[in-house]
């Protein structure tokens, strides 16, 4: 996994190969799994983010 400019609540399960990448160049928005704002992704309580994802 590669991770950068996020949050992760607590609970979340990461696959492997996952890529979350904040910055400034994301819009803001509310996802089933996460939410960005001011450019951090933040993962949501619970979540489980599938292998093999990329966020954004």
């Amino acid at each position: 996994c590669y991770i950068e400019r996020a949050i992760l609540d607590k609970n979340c399960s990461i696959g492997d190969n996952v890529r979350i990448i904040g910055g400034k160049h994301l819009p803001d928005g509310d996802y089933e799994t996460h939410s960005i704002k001011d450019g951090i992704v933040v993962v949501k309580k619970n979540a489980q983010i599938a292998p093999g994802t990329h966020i954004p």
